[in-house]
Order: C-alpha cells, then structure tokens, then sequence
C-alpha cells in the first residue's frame, strides 16, 4: 500500500514532538505577513476548482480576480485541477472549466492544456510527488498513521451528537508505540495518514481582504491529509502544489478562511514559507441564497446558452463585491479586459457577502450588443451567430425563413434603438418569431376590399415608423374602417399574432416588401 515507512525503520526512530511554530514575519511580530517571502519572486497566482461541477458565477468570479491580480502584476495565472475527490469528479468537467474560461477571456498561463514547467497540473497525476512530500511529515512526527475503522469513527461522531458536542477525532492513533504501528503496517491493516494540529501558538496571518485573523483550529481533532484510498486531501494536496508551482498569492473563497491556520501549520512542519493569503466574500443570489452547482442560473453555460455575451458577464459580477475602482455616480459601462485590470484593486472587496442584481446583467448585455452592431466588423459576426440561432430554433420552417443579412441587421438596429432586446435569445422567443417565419393566413382576415388601396398607400413615401403610424390612422379614418379593428387584422396579417410590438413598428422592421408580401398573401401562397 502507499504511503508507508518501512517497520524496521520505524522501529528505530524515536516518536518526536510537533515541531514548534516557526513564522516568516520578523521576530517583532507574531502574525504571518509572509510579503517578505514574495516581495523578490514574479506574482503566481492560481485557480484550483473541483470538478465535481461545471463552471458557476462563484467559480468565475475566483479565476477572474486571480487572473486580473496576475495581469496587473506582470505575473502568472495558472489553472490547477483538484480531482482528489474521485467519487464525485464529473467526467467532463474539468473540459468545461477550460472552455468556459477561454470563452470569458480568462485564458490562463499554465495548466494542463496550456503547458508549463511546474506540472502535472492536475492532482490526481501528482500522487507520486504526495508520496514523497508525506514521508517528510512521518519522519519529523509531523503526522501519523491512523488505523481506526469507519465503525469505531461513526461512533465517535454519534457519541458526540449525543453530547451535543462537535464530532472530532479524538486523536487515538496519535499515541500508537513504533512497535504498535509496525506491527500494523506489517499486516496490512487499512490506514490513513493525519496531521498533529497541536501547536503552542495559534497561528495569525495577514488576510489581503479581511487583515489580521487568528482562528484556533487545535481542538479541532488531528485532520486526514492522505485517505486510505491513497489519495491526499485538499489541505494537504494544495498546501504541497501551491508551495512546489511557487503561488506567491492564494485568492480563494472565503469559505477556506477557516482552514488557513491548518494550512499554515502544514507549511511551518514543512519547513516552508506561505503564500500570501487573500478570502473573497461570497457573492449571493437576488434573495439571499447561496450560489449552488445544482442551479442551472448559477452556471455559466446557462448565461451561455441565453446569448449572454462573455464580456457583459464578466462585467456583471463585478458589479458585486466591489474590488474595482469605479466613479461615483457614472453611468454604467463595460470595462474591456484591459480596463478591468487597471480598475481592479483588491483593497477594494467588500469584507461582506453580496447579492448579485439580474437587471444589471440585461443592462450590461445591451450595452455589449449595441457595441458589436456598431461595429462592422463586429456585427457580420452577430449577424452569422443571429442566423445560426434563427435555424436552430425554426427547424421545421428552414425553407421559409428569412436569413438576409441586412433584414438581420434591420432587426437588430431596430430592436436596440427601442431598448427591446437585452440578448440574442430573445430574437427567436414569444412575440419576434413574426421577424422569421410567415404567420398562418386567417380567413376573416382577407380584407380585399382595402388591401389593394393600402398597398398602394404603402408602395409610395418613407417606410419609416412616423411616417407609416401616420398613414395607417388617416387610412383608417378615409375607409371608414374601426381603428383597433383595422390595427387587429394587419397585426395577424403580419405576425399571427394578437398583441405584439406595434403595427408600424412591425412594418419598419420588416421593410417594405416583406411586409406588402404578407399583407397580400393568399390561401394558395406558401
């Protein structure tokens, strides 16, 4: 099996004590600002998700702050997959983690597609390195082998319900004699390796959002650091890589705050200097909620799939949680990526959690959508995305669809210019659908003693919205037609619909030809 020292050996060497708290900052202070260690080294920074789940906000969120700190820096961002955790890692996620990444523009230095000198970049190809770095902890007394079944640990933890106490372990294995220990490795018995917490100090460090903490993790129980499937836990795994892939900066949730002590504790058994360490806040949902993998809105495919564009969604989260510098009072913008990285200032995140606002995501993606229409360039590309879109949505009419180029661009400029359209998407849902496909004709609908006058009326002037609203009431009133009436049946005439964006509106966008086209459509035409 892994992870064990030869009994003989074992045998020989004497149990030792942990070793004392040695910290990286100045005899003058007792906290851990550890900026000593990186004020000479290039900025390393890293993103280390799980795969256990496809990329979310949250997620998104972490990789863009470490790559804007990197950025800002001149320094490294680097991309770690931590897949310890095998019973739960998600075939294709790590693949989704890149993908969605890229799409965002947060494109990392290294990692296990992009190469690099420090890797593997993924942990589970790293248990060799494990192997190596745990004996070190064995053989300074650092950490230990534990052979306590999962029976006798539930019923620790069942004991310690009933107490109304938090389940720990109680450390048993801890005060096993060399020649108890050998015995057991000599047989085989099933094991893990723990980490001895016990320390005279508790240890402090600095937190580049939160500043000065001290949390006092020693009663906590002596934690696993390698499992009996002899694969490492993630505090020991990260502790390892980011000392080994030189991280200068750890930027990560703050859910992990509380287990910095422990990490720092690794470190100083290790004989090594920490990084610095740095929590973000979460960011929340509109009501409160956490953030979870298994919300479609908290992923960022489902932000995909909706034709959010990658900037507007970048934009979006950093509209919570601060980190920016931003003008007080201007009027909303999307920073490019280099404007982002200038702005960014973590002295500037909000040491609370914050919600996340939807109406600034439609705000953000419709100020990104009328900069690609501006932009020609830009817009040949929306325009190709935009009939792609309409094809998949309108299979069944694919011979009938309207995919001219400038009827896209009429819509599309339509559309902005009446503060209508915050994404793509909704091109192809409810009410747009009469801008692709021909409605049904409607029997009651064929009005041949007018339509021939109206054509006539529509065939000379601007085709303007003004122009036309104009038209069509003194039409209406020469006719001696009911105006709602009258508005209800070119309303099905040119969309089949009841209720919709306004008659003349439709008729703009559609243009001239298309719209007499639909107007004087008979039975017998397709």
């Amino acid at each position: 099996m892994l992870f064990r020292i030869n009994p003989i050996k074992l045998l020989l060497r004497q149990n030792t004590k942990s070793v004392y708290i040695r910290y990286c900052s100045t005899q003058q202070s007792d906290v851990h600002d550890c900026s000593q260690n990186v004020a000479n080294k290039s900025v390393r920074v890293r993103f280390a998700p799980s795969p256990t789940g496809y990329l979310h906000l949250g997620g998104l969120r972490t990789a863009l702050i470490n790559f804007l700190y990197a950025k800002a820096h001149n320094g490294t961002f680097i991309v770690r997959i931590e897949d310890t955790d095998q019973s739960r890692t998600v075939p294709d996620a790590q693949q989704n983690f890149f993908r969605n990444l890229e799409w965002a523009g947060i494109v990392p230095d290294e990692s296990v597609i992009h190469g690099g000198n420090y890797g593997p970049y993924v942990q589970s190809q790293r248990l060799k390195i494990y192997r190596q770095e745990v004996r070190k902890l064995l053989e300074n007394g650092s950490a230990y082998y534990c052979f306590c079944t999962e029976k006798r640990l539930e019923t620790l933890r069942k004991e310690a319900i009933e107490a109304n106490e938090i389940p720990k372990y109680d450390n048993r294995c801890r005060h096993l004699t060399p020649v108890q220990v050998a015995e057991k490795l000599a047989n085989n018995d099933p094991m893990c390796i723990r980490f001895k917490l016990e320390s005279e100090t508790v240890p402090e460090f600095n937190d580049l959002v939160f500043g000065e903490m001290s949390i006092d993790v020693s009663d906590e129980g002596d934690p696993i650091i390698i499992k009996s499937d002899g694969f490492p836990t993630y505090h020991f795994a990260n502790v390892v890589d980011d000392h080994l892939m030189e991280v200068t900066h750890v930027l990560r949730g703050a859910e992990w705050r509380i287990s910095t002590p422990k990490h720092l504790l690794l470190y100083d058994a290790f004989g090594w200097k920490p990084p610095q360490f740095g929590h973000l806040p979460l960011i929340l949902n509109p009501d409160g909620t956490k953030l979870s993998k298994r919300h479609d809105h908290a992923n960022v495919d489902y932000y995909r799939d909706r034709k959010i564009f990658p900037l507007a969604l970048v934009n979006y989260i950093t509209l919570s949680g601060g980190g920016f510098v931003r003008e007080p009072g201007a009027k909303l913008r999307n920073f490019t990526m280099d404007e982002l990285i200038k702005a960014f200032d973590i002295e500037r995140i909000n040491k609370n959690s914050s919600r996340l606002k939807t109406e600034l995501l439609d705000d953000c993606n419709r100020l990104e959508l009328i900069r690609h229409i501006k932009d020609p360039a830009l817009c040949d590309e929306i325009v190709k995305q935009v009939q792609e879109l309409i094809k998949r949505t309108y299979p069944k009419h694919i011979d009938s669809l309207d995919l001219d180029d400038q009827h896209i661009r009429n819509v599309l400029n339509w559309s902005v210019g009446t503060e209508r359209l915050q994404s793509l998407q909704q091109l192809v849902e409810g009410e747009l659908s009469f801008l692709w496909i021909l409605p049904k004709i409607q029997p009651d609908n064929i009005q041949s003693e007018w339509v021939g006058k109206l054509v006539a009326a529509l065939e000379s002037g601007d085709f303007d919205k003004t122009r036309l609203s104009e038209l069509l009431r003194e039409f209406s009133k020469e006719n001696n037609l009911k105006f709602p009436k009258f508005m209800a049946s070119l309303r099905t005439m040119l969309a089949g619909i009841k209720e919709g964006p306004g008659v003349a509106d439709m008729m703009e966008i559609l243009g001239k030809t298309a719209t007499i086209k639909r107007i004087t459509r008979k039975k017998s035409d397709k």
